[in-house]
């Protein structure tokens, strides 16, 4: 009883006040859990329903299935390999299981390296115990080099065809300072699509023979789409197979995407479906852009967090929208699209903070757990979930 009442206390202290004419509300999950940063969360592909926290700081953690339980167990630390100059962006970025993992072992994370700055790919094994990682599996298989310390991205997801997806940032700074995002020979700006099970050449993976671009001259065989500044939020619906991503914004517009073969999304030309401000007579005439699903302005938030499909049971008046969100207003959206052009329906607003100047939930990721029901990751240090009011 008492370890119940602390752990009401504890959500009641955390969780922050929401707008009183919201129809949704975040309650606190896992209070008694110390975490940092986390940006990710996973359901692990073995049949034990594990919960794997991510955490921007290297740690990735086990959450305890008691929900009120406060020992959550360290099965990776990637702070040994990280070099970081700026946590705020750089660290543990990416985190994704194999499809295979129960028989296989096998998972993915993208994290932050100095003196040059790269984004480092990496292929690890779990260990013979199934709570820890084998940090001496490590098999390195691409690096980005990145010429700033921001717009990491990293995101990372198995599709349904089996390949790995992940995103790469425009290399930082402002306005897409080194042009990367509208030219193909590198991979900053972009979407890219591999073969983990495969090898092509000296390459430690493999391109698959369909991607858009491998026959094409001087471009990035990898790529899949391009022309993102920073993509937070890559996932696929589990029902159709469609590939979502948020791409943040710089300071007009925060964006949807329905990620394409081949498609270019226009970044740096301009930003959403507006020219960018300081490239607006730098567009090529014959160029051709794929406009976003859909948009907002800085009057409804600073940073976009991407989530996914909602295919989950609790809430029938969500079942196939969009749950994404804005880092920096704390509002929390759900998208309808209709028709293969996913034109929007509707967009409602779930809940908001009721202050802006009290602490509130910084939406970092949006996430399935075990039941495919929506887990809010907060910046802050905690995670949420999305409840009916």
């Amino acid at each position: 009883m008492i370890r119940l009442l602390l752990c009401l206390v504890s959500a009641c202290l955390t969780v922050p006040a929401f707008a009183a004419d919201s129809p949704f509300q975040l309650t606190r999950e896992f209070p008694n859990v110390k975490m940092q940063r986390p940006v990710s969360l996973l359901v692990a592909p073995d049949g034990t329903q594990r919960l794997f926290l991510v955490q921007q700081t290297g740690k990735v953690l086990i959450l305890p299935k008691d929900r009120a339980g406060a020992e959550a167990k360290v099965f990776l630390d990637a702070g040994s390999l990280m070099k970081v100059e700026n946590d705020f962006e750089e660290g543990l970025v990416g985190f994704a299981f194999h499809p295979k993992y129960k028989e296989n072992g096998r998972f993915y994370i993208c994290y932050a390296q100095q003196a040059p700055k790269i984004n480092r790919l990496s292929e690890f094994r779990v260990s013979a115990d199934p709570d820890k990682a084998d940090m001496a599996t490590e098999r390195v298989l691409l690096e980005v080099p990145r010429p700033f310390w921001n717009h990491n991205s990293g995101n990372m997801v198995f599709g349904p065809d089996g390949m790995l997806y992940f995103s790469v940032g425009d290399g930082g700074k402002g306005d897409d300072a080194a042009r990367l995002s509208q030219v193909q020979f590198t991979m900053n700006g972009k979407i890219h699509r591999i073969d983990v099970d495969s090898k092509t050449g000296r390459r430690q993976y493999g391109i698959p023979a369909d991607n858009p671009f491998v026959k094409t001259d001087g471009a990035c065989p990898e790529a899949w789409a391009w022309g993102l500044r920073n993509p937070w939020g890559l996932s696929f619906d589990s029902e159709t197979g469609t590939l979502w991503c948020a791409d943040v914004g710089q300071e007009q517009r925060e964006e949807i995407n329905v990620i394409v073969k081949g498609g270019n999304y226009g970044w740096s030309f301009r930003e959403g479906t507006i020219p960018f401000i300081r490239r607006r007579n730098d567009q090529p005439e014959d160029a051709k852009f794929i406009e976003p699903v859909h948009e907002y302005d800085r009057s409804q938030g600073i940073s976009i967090t991407g989530g996914f499909v909602y295919r989950g049971q609790k809430h029938p008046d969500l079942k196939g929208a969009y749950i994404y969100g804005d880092w920096g207003s704390g509002k929390i959206w759900a998208l309808r699209t209709e028709g293969p052009e996913h034109k929007v329906a509707a967009n409602t607003l779930l809940t908001e903070p009721a202050d802006l100047k009290a602490k509130f939930a910084k939406p970092a990721a949006f996430c399935e757990d075990e039941n495919r029901e929506v887990l809010v990751l907060d910046w802050n240090g905690g995670i949420h979930r999305l409840d009916k009011r």
